[in-house]
C-alpha cells in the first residue's frame, strides 16, 4: 500500500477521544480477565496524521523491542494484541510480573532506544491503576525539541507543530537510514 493511501488526511479530536475510550475499555477488560499488569503501547504522533508508513515502521520496532524485553526477562505474557488503527497503532500485553518493575523496564527502553522517545508505554496495575514515572522516582518525559519537561512545552504549545513533526520524522528516518 502506498504512503499516500495510508496517510489519513487527519483525525478528528472526537475520533481520538473515542479511540482513547476504547483503549481504556480494553485495558480494563484485560485487568479483570487476567488480574495481571497491562502494558499498553502507543506512539507519540504530533499533529492530525496518526497512521503512516513511517509511524507503522516505528511501531514495528517498538513491538520488537517490547517483545524482546519481556522474553529476555522471562516475564510471562498471558495475552498480546496489536491494532493498526487510523487513530494510531496500539499494542497491549498482559504480563504476569510486578507492575513497578515492568514500568521501570519500559521507561529504560523509552530512554535508551534511539526511537524510544516516540514510544508511550503505559503500565496499569490491576490493584492500584496506572504506574507513573513519578511513583518510581523517575523524571518525566522531555520535550523532543528543547529537552525541557514535555508537559510544559506541550501545554504551552511552545514549539510550532511542524517543528515537532519534523523532529519526529528525523528521528524515525535517522533510525532506518542508520545502516
Amino acid at each position: 500500500m502506498s504512503e499516500a493511501l495510508l496517510e489519513h488526511e487527519g483525525i478528528t479530536l472526537e475520533a481520538l477521544l473515542e479511540a482513547k475510550e476504547n483503549r481504556a475499555r480494553r485495558q480494563h477488560d484485560w485487568l479483570v480477565r487476567h488480574r495481571q499488569p497491562v502494558l499498553s503501547l502507543t506512539l507519540v504522533t504530533p499533529g492530525p496524521v496518526k497512521d503512516s508508513i513511517r509511524y507503522r515502521n516505528c511501531m514495528a520496532v517498538a513491538l520488537q523491542a517490547c517483545d524482546q524485553l519481556l522474553w529476555q526477562r522471562h516475564w510471562p505474557v498471558l495475552e498480546r494484541k496489536v491494532l493498526w488503527l487510523p487513530t494510531g497503532a496500539e499494542a497491549m500485553w498482559s504480563v504476569a510480573h510486578a507492575a513497578s518493575e515492568l514500568k521501570a523496564a519500559t521507561v529504560e527502553l523509552e530512554q535508551t532506544h534511539p526511537l524510544g522517545r516516540l514510544w508511550d508505554a503505559d503500565v496499569i496495575c490491576p490493584e492500584s491503576g496506572p504506574v507513573g514515572r513519578s511513583s518510581l522516582d523517575m523524571a518525566g518525559r522531555r520535550c523532543l525539541v528543547c529537552n525541557e519537561p514535555a508537559h510544559a512545552c506541550s501545554r504551552s504549545r511552545r514549539h510550532p507543530l511542524d517543528e515537532v513533526t519534523q523532529r519526529v520524522e528525523r528521528l524515525i528516518d535517522g533510525w532506518f537510514a542508520r545502516d
